[in-house]
């Protein structure tokens, strides 16, 4: 999935933010990012499933060269 933020702006000023294709607690990294971009505070928060997955990382190394180069 592609990793993105979508944003809601309500008529009364409220903004609500969703974090979309990061998993883990990476994608709270972005709270401090938005609240800058919209001039705001965060008041609440809620984790979508993304958020209790696991984030995977890729070395560019495969299982096979790491136990070859031990």
């Amino acid at each position: 999935m592609t990793k993105r933020v979508q944003l809601r702006i309500f008529p009364d000023g409220r903004v609500q933010a969703e974090v979309q294709g990061i998993k883990g607690k990476a994608c709270t990294s972005y709270i401090s990012i938005l609240e800058e971009l919209v001039k705001a505070e965060a008041v609440d928060s809620s984790y979508t499933p993304e958020y209790f997955e696991k984030e995977t990382v890729h070395t560019g190394i495969s299982d096979e060269q790491s136990v070859a180069n031990s």
